[in-house]
């Protein structure tokens, strides 16, 4: 990369804030020069400027950040800080100014937030130009909460290594250099915004434009050639033609987070021109699975396992399946890109290792006689088991989104004393009943595929990143 485009003023840009990388870096190194001894630091992971610098900063450092998502409530935040043993808070100047009295050592007063934790003020009127040792790859660059679906949040402690792996896999696979200009408008505290988002054009040097709320008209806008998205982004930009139709100029779209609806694949590929390359990973693993920029993309899978990565799919026993492309189990990964584990929770790392060492990622997949994989949904919520049968939810999920009456749905199975678990739809639609989806899916799916219950809700339960929250339905 040529430093004439390292100084462009436009290399990085959130919102309407845009800088150079030698400006970035000189911002940067002014929080690492703060941060200096500090193992681990929290940040509010608002899509600012502001902590993009403060991760660089801390990164420099060799501190661990541990990102906190801004609509986090009291109890999460807390947790997050308190569990961490986070040092310090990153925030922007402006609160630091507002946080109390000074502190001596960094200029910074007491969070006043209730945490009582010191705050480190990111000052983009300040700059450094100290030259920070590199961290060996095996310090830890991230502390990532997961999203807690069984208790309170676990941190994954996710090393230097581990990222950069998987950020030069992906780039590797999805032709990812110096001259593309990254879109994408997702939030900054998890793998796909933070880690994808934003180290990773930063590694790989190429531009990076976050537009700030993901609406269909500033992605259309932002004249990228890879865009980055989750299937509640691109179902909104293929139902917006004008907005789809301005990305045909693009070189990549890429959807990831959770299982894009063949509608939309179908969609956006006659409206953009474009087949979306889908991929799979986790908090803990990072991104695993992913089709490539020169290779086929198969709606409703997620394509080879990146360079290093190995898979298998075993059953409940811990044997494994065939190859088949048609066997059902959980998926088990191991590789570079793996998490270092959950910080202080021997019991969980335990748990989420099958006896000989691989990682149980508690997704059920098939895996082609070609390598293909395909994610039929989550162990707990997504393999029904009714009547003997064996039921992909995410089957049945689709054969409903073919009703043209259907804007969502999400299939799971609710315990029947007869059947063991009743195939039950929660569907989002207009002018159909719920007898008459059964029918519809019965003519297209073996009948024992068929829901035995629909309910008709006018919205569906959705975290921040898109996914469907299926234990809320399962709960009630």
């Amino acid at each position: 990369m040529s430093s004439s485009m390292d100084e462009r003023p436009d290399r990085i840009r959130i919102g309407d804030r845009s800088v150079s990388l030698p400006r970035l870096r000189e911002w940067a190194a002014a929080v690492a020069d703060d941060l200096h001894g500090m193992d681990r630091v929290a940040i509010e992971t608002t899509p600012t400027m502001e902590t993009v610098v403060g991760v660089v900063g801390a990164l420099l450092a060799g501190t661990a950040v541990v990102p906190v998502p801004p609509d986090a409530g009291p109890r999460e935040r807390e947790h997050i800080l308190r569990d961490s043993a986070a040092r310090a808070l990153l925030v922007p100047a402006g609160e630091a100014r507002g946080a109390g009295r000074s502190d001596q050592a960094r200029g910074a007063g007491r969070s006043a937030d209730g945490s009582g934790l010191p705050v480190v003020p990111v000052d983009l009127r300040r700059t450094s130009a100290t030259r920070h040792p590199e961290p060996g790859p095996e310090r830890t660059a991230l502390i990532l909460y997961t999203s807690g679906t069984t208790g309170a949040p676990k941190g994954a402690l996710l090393s230097r290594g581990a990222i950069a792996t998987c950020l030069d896999g992906l780039a590797e696979a999805w032709r990812w250099t110096p001259d593309d200009l990254l879109v994408h408008g997702l939030p900054l505290f998890h793998v796909h915004g933070l880690v994808l988002g934003v180290l990773g054009p930063l590694r790989v040097g190429s531009r990076l434009h976050h537009v700030g709320r993901p609406q269909p008209e500033r992605y259309a806008a932002a004249g990228g050639t890879l865009y980055f998205g989750v299937p509640t982004i691109w179902s909104r930009i293929a139902a917006t033609p004008a907005a789809a139709r301005a990305l045909r100029s693009a070189r990549l779209l890429v959807s990831g987070s959770a299982a894009l609806p063949t509608a939309v694949f179908d969609g956006l590929a006659a409206l953009t021109g474009h087949r979306m390359v889908e991929r799979y990973g986790m908090t803990e693993t990072l991104i695993t699975v992913s089709a490539r920029a020169d290779g086929p993309r198969r709606p409703g899978a997620v394509g080879l396992a990146l360079p290093g990565v190995r898979t298998r799919i075993v059953d409940e026993q811990g044997r494994d399946l065939p190859a088949d492309g048609a066997a059902m189990g959980e998926l088990l990964v191991a590789g570079p890109t793996l998490f270092d584990g959950y910080l202080n929770r021997p019991d969980a790392d335990a748990a989420s290792r099958s006896a000989d060492g691989w990682f149980r990622t508690g997704d059920v997949a098939t895996i082609g006689p070609d390598g293909w994989h395909r994610i039929v949904g989550r162990a707990s919520t997504d393999l029904i088991k009714s009547g003997g049968y064996r039921i992909g939810a995410g089957e049945v999920e689709e054969a409903l989104l073919a009703h043209p009456a259907v804007r969502e749905a999400a299939v799971v199975g609710l315990p029947h004393p007869d059947l063991g678990q009743q195939v039950t739809a929660f569907v989002v639609a207009d002018g159909v009943t719920g007898a008459e989806l059964v029918d519809f899916v019965a003519r297209q799916l073996s009948v024992h595929k068929r829901p035995r219950a629909v309910r008709l809700v006018d919205a569906l339960p959705r975290n921040a990143l898109g996914k469907v929250q299926k234990k809320r339905l399962v709960e009630g």
